[in-house]
């Protein structure tokens, strides 16, 4: 996939930027948080900027997959769920989970796959674990439709730099409790989530078969509880405190959900993060003499 042919677009020469699980000698990041001490204000550009028809057509292709990603995408999705459901208003809300900006931060090292991931690795993985579905073609018009949308998003940001407003706000750990979890939930989230978790009109399913799988980002107990207290309610976002966001989370994520085929495969190097709610191949190889 050539980004540099889309016309007008800022073009980004990238570079791998993220934490690597290696010995800091080692480390040699070209632009990185870490060698940055002054975060990229947060910045959603205007379709104004865009003066290319073609591009302004993908851009608005892009933005309507990330929007309704299920009903447009059938072959590649099999959860009731889309990339907004996650990236709040198709990903241009600061301080939950913005696309803004991700365009300029990749290709990047991760270490769950241990290996320099570029954009599309990234979202097909969101594909294959959030969507619990199929990869997009790599040089498909979706896959490049949404590039497209992260590149316009990313106009003007510097590359490999953090941002103001990026992921969500973090939160000390803490232990959850799944039967005081119930309770919140039942207080709180029935009216969009449904009695059973399976979703309503109003919002996504948070188990069950139509649910994101076990090897989602959102399956971990501290992702979710950061951005259940950062965002949820909806009518009432920030209203749960830090405990019940976490006994909600923890109630959520231990409820039945899809397998993920190959999960044991994550963070083959190490460094997995302590609420990954499986064992990896090689977590077992340093408990096992």
């Amino acid at each position: 996939m050539r980004r540099h042919a889309l016309p007008l677009l800022t073009v980004f020469v990238l570079a791998a930027a993220c934490e690597q699980q290696t010995p800091k000698a080692a480390q040699q990041p070209v632009a990185t948080a870490q060698s940055s001490p002054k975060k990229a204000p947060f910045r959603v550009p205007q379709e104004s900027e865009i003066k290319d028809s073609t591009v302004l057509a993908s851009v608005r292709r892009g933005r309507a997959l990330i929007n309704h990603t299920a009903d447009s995408l059938p072959n590649n999705v099999r959860a009731s769920l889309t990339c907004a459901n996650c990236h709040a208003n198709a990903g241009t809300d600061r301080d939950a989970m913005p696309l803004v900006g991700a365009y300029a931060r990749f290709p990047q090292f991760r270490a769950r796959t241990a290996r320099i991931d570029r954009l599309e690795d990234r979202i097909n993985d969101c594909f294959k674990r959030s969507m619990n579905g199929r990869a997009l073609d790599w040089d498909g018009a979706d896959m490049r439709d949404m590039v497209t949308y992260l590149a316009f998003l990313s106009t003007g940001f510097p590359v490999g730099v953090e941002m103001e407003g990026q992921g969500v706000p973090a939160l000390d750990p803490l232990k959850g409790d799944s039967t005081s979890g119930r309770l919140v939930f039942e207080s709180n989230c029935i009216a969009c989530h449904g009695p059973d978790g399976n979703g309503t009109v109003g919002g996504p399913p948070l188990w069950g078969p139509r649910s994101y799988n076990v090897g989602a980002g959102m399956a971990r107990i501290n992702t979710a509880a950061r951005y259940i207290h950062k965002l949820m309610p909806r009518d009432r976002p920030g209203s749960l405190t830090p405990q019940q966001a976490f006994d909600v989370a923890t109630f959520i994520n231990t409820r039945p959900r899809p397998d993920f085929a190959g999960k044991e495969k994550d963070w083959p190097k190490g460094g997995e993060p302590p609420d990954v709610a499986y064992e990896t191949l090689h977590a077992r190889a340093r408990r096992l003499p």
